[in-house]
C-alpha cells in the first residue's frame, strides 16, 4: 500500500521506518522537518520506569502552591486560563489511585521493553551510535523528599520497574560531580539514553529516505473527507493522498482528530530546557533532580536541563520563569561548573486529558489512524508505537492489546 504519515517526529519516523519493512511506499509529510519539535528538545531518557501520570492523588491540592512557587515546575500562562479551564477539569479528574493503575498497567506495555524498540529501529544506520544503556538516577536532597515520593515507588515497583535505593554518599562514590547534594538516590535499572535526540531522529529519517522513503516538508492545512472517513491531507503542493493515512503530529493533531470525530480532550504541555555548551564535568547518566521535577542529561558535548510543566497553548511564545528558574536549580546543584555558553529552548508535549497516546485506528475502515499524545514518553514509547501501528496496517495482531490506547474511547461525544 502507499501510506502516508503525517508528522516527522520519533513517533511519525518510527512508524514509517517499520511501514517501510513491511512493504508498503511510504510519504512523510511534516511542516518543518524531522526532530523540528519535542523530538528535539526533550531529556533523552528511554524511560521505560515512566508508568505514573503527571495526575496522581493530591496534585489538585497541591498546584495552587506550586503556582505561586517560582522553584516549582509548574507553570501557567494567567491569560490561557479561561481557554485552558474545561480540559484543566477533565485533566484533574483522572487524579484517583485507579486512573494511575490504569494508566501504570498499560504504559508498563508499551515502555518495558523501550531501550530494545529503540536498538531494533536503528539496527544497522547511522542512528544506533546514539542509543546507550544506563541507569536513570532520581535524587533527593533530604530522606523527607524521598519519603513524600513513597506512593509513585510503590506505584513502580508494583508494575515491575527494577530499582535500586542508594545512600546519598554511596552514589558519589560512582559519580563525584552532585557531591552532597542528595541523600537519596534511586536508580532506575533496563533503562537508556539517546545523547542527541535530535540528531538521532534525522538519521531515522535520512535511513528512511536512503532506503526509498519520501519526505514532503510542507504544512497541512486541512483534510478532505467523505463519507465519514479521511480522503487526502491538504497542503500548499495540493491534495495527498493514500490508501492509508497516519497521524503523527504530537500536539498539532488535535483539529484534525475532531475532524474525524476523534473528540479528544488535548492540551500542549509547554516543556523547556536549557543546555550547557562544553561544559567542564559531566554526570555518568540522567538524573532526574526531584525538587524541580527536571532531568540533567549528558548529550553530545552539551550538558542538557529539560522538563516542568507549563500550559499556555501552542501560540504564545516562551516564558522567562521556566527558563529563570531551570538556571536558578542547576547553579544550586553544581556552582562550579564552567561552560562555553547557555542554549535556551521550548517546545510542546501532546497532553490529552487521560494522559494515554492515541495508537490504532480511527475508523471502522482502517482509512486513517492515530499515533499521538503520549506526553513525556514520546521519545521513550516512538519505536514500539510505530511498530505497533505498521503490524496493524498491515493486518498482523499486535502481540499487546492496544485497547487502552484506542481513539474510539473519544469517538463519543465529548467537549474538547
Amino acid at each position: 500500500m502507499h501510506i502516508l504519515v503525517a508528522g516527522a517526529g520519533i513517533v511519525g519516523i518510527s512508524t514509517a521506518i517499520w511501514l517501510q519493512r513491511a512493504g508498503h511506499s511510504v510519504t512523510v509529510v511534516d511542516r518543518a522537518g524531522p526532530a523540528a519539535g519535542t523530538s528535539y528538545g526533550n531529556a533523552g531518557v528511554l524511560a521505560s520506569g515512566a508508568v505514573l501520570p503527571v495526575t496522581t492523588p493530591g496534585i489538585l491540592a497541591k498546584a495552587p502552591a506550586m503556582l505561586l512557587d517560582r522553584d516549582a515546575p509548574l507553570f501557567l500562562r494567567w491569560s490561557y486560563l479561561p481557554r485552558l479551564l474545561p480540559f484543566l477539569r477533565r485533566y484533574l479528574s483522572h487524579a484517583t489511585d485507579a486512573q494511575v493503575d490504569h494508566y501504570a498497567g498499560a504504559m508498563s506495555a508499551l515502555l518495558y521493553d523501550s531501550v530494545a524498540q529503540h536498538q531494533a529501529l536503528a539496527a544497522d544506520t547511522p542512528a544506533a551510535r546514539f542509543i546507550s544503556t544506563e541507569d536513570y538516577c532520581f535524587g533527593y536532597a533530604t530522606p523527607a523528599d524521598f519519603k513524600a515520593d513513597a506512593y509513585g515507588w510503590e506505584k513502580r515497583e508494583a508494575h515491575n520497574v527494577k530499582f535500586e535505593v542508594v545512600s546519598g554518599s554511596d552514589f558519589a562514590a560512582y559519580d563525584p560531580i552532585f557531591g552532597e547534594a542528595f541523600s537519596t538516590v534511586v536508580r532506575c535499572k533496563n533503562h537508556g539514553r539517546i545523547n542527541d535526540p535530535g540528531a538521532y531522529v534525522r538519521a531515522l529519517a535520512d535511513h528512511f529516505v536512503s532506503e526509498g522513503g519520501t519526505l514532503q516538508i510542507t504544512p497541512i492545512t486541512d483534510i478532505e473527507m467523505q463519507d465519514g472517513v479521511i480522503r487526502a491531507l491538504i497542503t500548499p503542493d495540493g491534495a495527498l493522498r493514500a490508501d492509508k493515512i497516519v497521524l503523527a503530529m504530537g500536539p498539532w493533531s488535535k483539529k484534525i482528530a475532531h475532524k474525524l470525530g476523534i473528540k479528544v480532550p488535548f492540551e500542549s504541555e509547554r516543556g523547556y530546557h536549557i543546555e550547557l555548551v562544553a561544559p567542564s564535568a559531566m554526570p555518568r547518566a540522567p538524573m532526574m533532580v526531584a525538587s524541580g521535577k527536571f532531568v540533567l542529561t549528558p548529550m553530545e558535548g552539551r550538558l542538557r536541563a529539560a522538563g516542568l510543566v507549563e500550559f499556555g497553548g501552542l501560540k504564545a511564545p516562551a516564558s522567562r520563569a521556566p527558563l529563570y528558574m531551570l538556571r536558578r536549580q542547576l547553579h544550586r546543584l553544581l556552582p562550579d561548573l564552567e561552560y562555553d555558553r547557555m542554549d535556551e529552548w521550548m517546545g510542546h508535549r501532546p497532553a490529552p486529558a487521560d494522559s494515554l497516546p492515541l495508537i490504532g485506528a480511527n475508523d471502522p475502515q482502517g482509512r486513517s489512524y492515530s499515533a499521538f499524545g503520549h506526553q513525556h514518553i514520546g521519545l521513550t514509547g516512538g519505536p514500539k508505537t510505530g511498530r505497533l501501528l505498521a503490524e496493524t496496517i498491515s493486518g498482523h495482531a499486535p502481540n499487546m492489546d492496544l485497547s487502552p490506547f484506542d481513539p474510539a474511547r473519544y469517538t463519543r461525544t465529548v467537549k474538547p
